[in-house]
């Protein structure tokens, strides 16, 4: 049955069979093996389109980095489709890869890395091969690793001119302090231009080995035949310790008190950005499926929230995420205002956030549509193998696959009573950061201080 049907079957509440059934569909489609060497191997078998994506993800990311590191893990991505001992230049592989017809990427991210190749179905035993080769045999040129330093430097340069990233980077540095390091994929200029081979072999060294890596191959392909695919190109690969058992990651310290940072950039309107630490996904798998919901019920256009923040006009749109973690995701409200009205409109953010968590704010009524929504984005995205594969490896890397497999169910029993705790544990009266982004003309005019917002942020 098409998972699309499927995840629009639904009218009214969801019940209970229909979520065994869409789990029963993802345990079926969902292939998963372990290696002895522990290379976790999933495949997913979606016949639409004679395309195959083969990706590879490694628990690395900026979670792992030191501030001697930090940016180094982006760098190393961009490594991978180099040089190695089956092609020692990356012309040569750049080449294979054309050869192929192959669509390529990475991406690094605070809790992942990961590698991808999509490509003819009938062109998958090459392209693992020339994955496999790129993963487990890297070179590190010299000559390559200055041309991808000034790849990553432009990336850097790109990101600087972008005033909201300055925004994101002062709140972030608030939010996490010392931890910061393991919150910037992205990294630091000065480091990045002092990376050397050597850093890159210690990486590899330490999270590039088997037992912390998923292979995921999705599309149009055979369980079984990806399946002895990977025992023949990566079954010899050795076992190494497990990266985390003697370097522990060390828990992101507390927010002891609310802070603020005002951030002068050439803009015209106001942007305020209040963030909180959120759920662990490890630590708190509950709290994670709460803010899920929680954020969707407050964006739901009609939300209470939004009917007091937008439909007044204090500010022109706001939007609560949560991003899930392993370590400490940030919970945020963003949005936008205007000059004459910010003061206004982050008084009246503050009153609204600290009835968030009150019986009534939040209604089992408006909970049964953004579950129904959530469900069906879960499981339609099943059917583009290659996002799927992308979803999956984010999944795997941060939570371990069957928090994923699970989503749908708990999705589904969240209630009014679970949102309400969420919010106290997390949000009300909890120590927030308050980011304003806007021009050094505007603050002026306004007279707007640290201090002052400091003193607001208080719900």
């Amino acid at each position: 049955m098409s998972l699309v049907l499927l995840a629009g079957a639904f009218a009214g509440p969801i019940g209970r069979p229909a979520l065994k059934a869409q789990r029963a569909e993802l345990e079926r489609r969902i292939q998963r093996d372990t290696l002895p060497n522990g290379l976790t191997v999933i495949v997913v078998d979606n016949p639409g389109v004679p395309l195959v994506t083969v990706e590879v993800v490694v628990r690395n990311g900026s979670f792992t980095q030191t501030p001697a590191y930090e940016g180094l893990a982006h760098l190393y991505e961009h490594m991978i489709f180099g040089a190695n001992l089956r092609w020692p230049s990356s012309g040569e592989f750049m080449n294979r890869l054309s050869e192929l017809g192959a669509d390529f990427n990475g991406t690094t991210s605070e809790e992942r890395v990961n590698y991808y190749l999509t490509l003819a179905a009938d062109s998958i035993e090459p392209g693992m091969r020339a994955l496999a080769a790129a993963l487990r045999t890297p070179l590190f040129r010299a000559d390559e690793i200055e041309r991808e330093r000034q790849v990553v430097i432009g990336e850097y340069d790109r990101n600087e001119s972008d005033p909201f990233y300055h925004l994101q980077r002062a709140t972030g540095r608030a939010l996490y302090g010392t931890a910061w390091s393991r919150k910037n994929p992205l990294g630091e200029r000065s480091v990045i231009l002092g990376a050397t081979p050597e850093k890159m072999r210690e990486i590899q060294r330490r999270y590039y080995v088997p037992n912390n890596t998923a292979l995921l191959v999705a599309g149009d392909v055979r369980p079984a035949r990806a399946m002895a695919l990977a025992r023949q190109l990566f079954g010899d690969w050795p076992r190494a310790a497990d990266p985390f058992a003697a370097s522990p990651i060390p828990p992101v310290p507390a927010l002891a008190a609310n802070q603020a940072v005002i951030v002068e950039q050439p803009i015209g309107g106001v942007v305020v950005m209040r963030q909180w630490h959120g759920p662990s996904a490890r630590g708190d798998v509950e709290g994670t499926y709460a803010a899920d919901v929680f954020s969707d019920v407050l964006n739901q256009n009609g939300s209470r929230f939004r009917r007091r923040l937008m439909d007044s006009g204090l500010f022109q749109s706001v939007q609560v995420n949560y991003y899930t973690l392993n370590h400490t995701g940030p919970i945020t409200v963003l949005g936008e205002t205007t000059p004459e009205r910010l003061r206004e409109a982050i008084a009246a953010l503050d009153a609204e956030l600290a009835l968030v968590a009150q019986p009534g704010y939040v209604t089992a009524a408006e909970l049964e549509p953004v579950k129904r929504q959530r469900v069906a984005g879960t499981l339609f995205s099943l059917e583009r193998p290659s996002g799927f594969a992308h979803q999956l490896g984010f999944w795997w890397s941060v939570t371990g696959l069957d928090y994923f497999l699970g989503y749908v169910d708990a999705m589904a029993r969240q209630t009014p009573a679970d949102l309400q705790a969420y919010a106290r544990r997390y949000i009300v009266g909890k120590p927030s950061v308050t980011g304003v982004l806007l021009s050094g003309e505007t603050r002026r005019r306004l007279g707007l201080t640290e201090a002052e917002l400091t003193r607001r942020a208080v719900p």
